[in-house]
């Protein structure tokens, strides 16, 4: 996702390390590389420009402290870091403000206008959007507007069917006395949001545009949010100045993220257009709608993961009392193949394993330019932890050359996979040992090794079995699990403390 750019940043910050002062000399040749990178990703001219143009004078116009104290330590900031720096600042404030919330002003159906180019992803995005609004509590219905293109309609009304929120349509009348119609059948079916799926052509036509002039007029939606495919680039600025012109724009969705390694429009049509991005499009299935963070795709174009994404993604997965015990366990060294299978499951359910690992502070620094992730590798693992018996998966210690046979013919797999994993294995264990003990250096490190089976596309270093690679001996934890128990007790103590505090 957006690599093209992130390789830029990348190069620039390379390009930068081990330099003393920042000059206009260093400046301008760490800035053409962005400037490339930029281009090529079709980020808009004149957004390229301004945005390079302001880094280079806050660059050039700060004297750069390469020595911070920070509580009782003294911590060391390069030049370069401090431009870094700089770059995402003015990436935040190209892309943002933040504003993700959609509006419910009318009283008592609030209405959603969703309007864009035919091949967009509109109706599914109204799925995913009617989704995420029953996340937080609204009752939406999805209004089949769209009577032109084949089996729209019925498309709408399979995904409605998913979600098990009603459709309305009527084949018979206009698009504009459709939605009219839908916000009375929404009142009467007690719910609060319709969705108005229009109608999109090919390109931007007059029959198209006074189509939808009707319906905002005769319905007045709180929101009209236009549907932009990332994957048009500098196309789909032009596309929203050309809908922001006619008709008032509330808000972008911009859809194919994930699939769109030059990122021009995610960069470009807030500043083109003036008009917030309010949520991205990251997959096919219906739970894959994010709302758009400028700071945490900032973070993500510098390498630098988005941790608060990835937490967002977690705490809608697990339960959270369930995910604590775990890792209380874990750490304290009691970590089984049960455990193991139950960690890749909640991975799976995050969304696609390159996107959830990219979210991963200085991940995509750390691998391999051309690494990607083997999806798949997850499915084979599973496969080979649910062909052992519940006696192997607490104790694979066990494991000899007779059951790994047995397991390698019932998973359809190779006994060398079967090794491979024990392997992978012994290494999380070791890590999570680690993780509760002694400080251990070169923790991402041992992190990249014990994943190393996992990428494709570049050389990652293989191990034998019974190898726990670069983990060395784990020792003992430094903490027994009746210690983790008790700072666990301790914890709530306090916050139960501090509620009775609030109180009084």
């Amino acid at each position: 996702m957006l690599e093209i750019i992130t390789q830029g940043f990348r190069d620039a910050r390379q390009y930068l390390q081990g330099m003393r002062t920042l000059s206009e000399e260093n400046i301008g040749e760490a800035l053409r590389l962005i400037r490339v990178s930029l281009l090529q990703a079709d980020v808009e001219f004149q957004v390229t420009r301004s945005f390079l143009d302001r880094v280079k004078e806050k660059a050039l116009g700060e004297m750069v402290l390469t020595r911070v104290a920070h509580k009782d330590t003294k911590m060391k900031v390069s030049p370069g870091e401090h431009f870094i720096k700089l770059c995402h600042d003015e990436l935040v404030e190209l892309m943002g403000p933040t504003d993700s919330s959609l509006n419910f002003r009318t009283k008592p159906v609030s209405s959603v206008m969703m309007v864009g180019l035919q091949g967009s992803g509109k109706t599914t995005t109204a799925a995913k959007l009617a989704k995420y609004l029953m996340k937080m509590g609204k009752k939406p219905m999805l209004v089949a507007a769209d009577i032109y293109r084949p089996a729209a309609v019925d498309q709408l009304k399979t995904l409605g069917a998913d979600l098990d929120i009603p459709v309305f349509s009527d084949g018979g009348a206009a698009p504009p006395e459709i939605c009219v119609q839908a916000v009375r059948d929404a009142q009467d079916r007690n719910r609060d949001v319709v969705i108005f799926d229009t109608a999109g052509r090919l390109t931007i036509d007059e029959p198209l545009m006074e189509e939808l002039h009707q319906i905002q007029r005769r319905t007045s939606p709180d929101n009209v949010l236009l549907v932009c495919d990332a994957m048009m680039g500098q196309e789909s600025v032009n596309t929203a100045k050309a809908f922001n012109e006619r008709i008032p724009l509330s808000g972008f969705i911009l859809t194919k993220v994930d699939g769109d390694a030059r990122g021009g429009a995610a960069l470009s049509i807030k500043a083109a257009t003036g008009v917030p991005v309010k949520f991205l499009g990251v997959g096919e299935g219906l739970d894959r709608l994010e709302e758009f963070r400028p700071d945490g795709l900032a973070s993500r174009i510098l390498g630098f993961g988005d941790v608060v994404g990835l937490v967002k993604d977690f705490q809608e997965v697990v339960d959270e009392k369930k995910a604590e015990e775990d890792a209380m366990r874990m750490l304290a060294g009691d970590f089984d193949l049960s455990d193991f299978l139950s960690q890749i499951k909640t991975i799976k359910k995050m969304g696609p394993l390159q996107d959830t690992l990219e979210k991963l502070p200085f991940f995509q620094s750390s691998m391999p330019q051309g690494a990607t992730m083997d999806e798949t590798e997850l499915v084979r693992i599973e496969a080979m932890i649910n062909s052992m018996t519940p006696a192997e998966r607490r104790r694979p210690d066990i494991l000899n050359q007779s059951r790994m046979r047995r397991i390698a013919r019932g998973s359809g797999r190779r006994e060398s996979e079967i090794r491979d994993l024990l392997v992978k294995f012994r290494a999380m264990r070791s890590f999570m040992m680690a993780m509760g003990g002694a400080k251990v250096g070169g923790r991402w490190k041992k992190v990249r090794k014990m994943f190393g089976g996992l990428f494709s596309g570049s050389e990652m270093p293989d191990f034998q079995a019974g190898e726990q690679p670069g983990m060395g001996e784990p020792g003992k934890p430094r903490f027994t699990k009746k210690d983790l128990e008790r700072k666990k007790k301790k914890r709530k103590q306090e916050r139960q403390a501090r509620k009775k505090a609030r109180k009084h």
